[in-house]
């Protein structure tokens, strides 16, 4: 399964390539090629990169114990919460895309995805696993459902806890910088335990940083403004990459090579969608493409 992928190499070949049109037609030729297709825009070229992995990981959840089936959905989350947001803003009248098709690695996607006002939603998450997350405006339902999933992952797969740190010490930085005021309660809740309440109080970027736990502190390494957390973000990505990469090497049949597994078709789909967006830039090198990288 994990050699159902593009690679660091491929995607930054996909990153400089002169347009878009171009970048989708030579995905296509490749094992993403199942969904992606000649002529599509970014938006749809995007999502049926997700779409592959979200079959190729249940295709996975086929072959595993249940114990695996279990590791897959916790690590999966973050497509449940992206197909909560997009109903969300459904339910508001504005257009989204199609949702991704979770099947059983679904929480509570099934119930959420029947519900017909945000107030009916907020009640169908207050009743699952994602709890209350304080109100039904999107912005409060997702950071609560970020931080929740990130509470479940460090207790369902350990072997994730770096990068789960990691993740909620970027969802922290990048609500700081964004100046959007106070963290919804449900989310504080969740992000404490997983980084610690000294984290989640911090008023500034250096505070949050000196705050945050060991395994934690990486992820915002010479991070000192707002505008550095999209190289914070390729960093967690890479991470991920190289972490599960040593999983997959290391490890003798079992949990930790699942986990390593869906690690690393995950950070390959990040990197395709972000090659994608770079192609249709016109190709852009350096950097930016470096990061993908």
């Amino acid at each position: 399964m994990t050699s159902r992928r593009l690679g660091a190499r491929g995607t930054t070949q996909l990153a400089r390539l002169g347009s878009l049109a171009e970048a989708v037609e030579t995905l296509a030729t490749t094992t993403y090629g199942d969904r992606v297709r000649p002529g599509q825009g970014l938006a749809e070229a995007q999502h049926a990169v997700v779409d592959t992995m979200v079959w190729n990981l249940r295709v996975l959840a086929g072959w595993a114990p249940r114990e695996g089936v279990g590791i897959l959905r916790a690590m999966v989350t973050r497509l449940e919460i992206a197909n909560t947001l997009r109903h969300r803003e459904a339910l508001a009248g504005r257009p989204v895309a199609a949702a991704y098709q979770l099947g059983g690695l679904g929480t509570a996607w099934s119930r959420l995805a029947l519900t017909k006002d945000a107030s009916e939603l907020r009640q169908v998450l207050a009743t699952s696993p994602w709890g209350d997350p304080g109100d039904d405006g999107t912005r409060t339902i997702g950071l609560s459902m970020q931080a929740v999933a990130a509470d479940r992952l460090v207790s369902v797969v350990p072997e994730a806890q770096e990068w789960t740190a990691g993740e909620v010490a970027l969802l922290l930085a990048r609500e700081l910088g964004s100046g959007r005021g106070h963290l919804p309660e449900a989310c504080r809740v969740a992000a404490a335990r997983v980084v610690g309440w000294p984290a989640v109080s911090a008023t500034g970027l250096a505070e949050l940083a000196a705050a945050l736990p060991r395994q934690a502190r990486w992820a915002l390494a010479d991070v000192d403004r707002p505008e550095d957390l999209w190289r914070a973000e390729a960093r967690w990505w890479s991470r991920l990459d190289h972490d599960a990469s040593t999983l997959v090497a290391r490890s003798m049949p079992g949990r930790a090579v699942l986990v390593g597994a869906v690690g690393l078709l995950g950070a390959d789909a990040w990197r395709v969608r972000a090659a994608l967006e770079l192609a249709a830039r016109g190709g852009e090198a350096g950097e930016d493409a470096d990061a993908v990288a």
